[in-house]
């Protein structure tokens, strides 16, 4: 959930828990966006997040790195002093 977002640390719990969000928003209703997928859904709904039973096997290529391409693109570590 966000884990570039350097204002919220993320939390590590066991497999076994289910995490549930109540939402606070003005409007009524608010989007839902996982895996490139949209939902408008009323504001008073619960979500829940939870370990699923099937496996997902990756790809990882060589060259792309998710935490080196974080770093490049929010230039974290950069000493603006010294250029270069």
């Amino acid at each position: 959930m966000a884990p570039h977002n350097l204002n919220v640390r993320p939390i590590v719990v066991p497999d076994s828990n289910i995490i549930s969000f109540e939402i606070e928003s003005r409007a009524d209703h608010i989007i839902c966006a996982l895996d490139s997928r949209r939902e408008l859904v009323s504001k008073s709904v619960q979500l829940a997040v939870k370990r699923e039973a099937f496996h997902v096997n990756l790809v990882r290529l060589s060259e792309n790195n998710f935490l080196q391409t974080l770093q490049n693109k929010l230039t974290w570590g950069l000493d603006k002093r010294n250029p270069g």
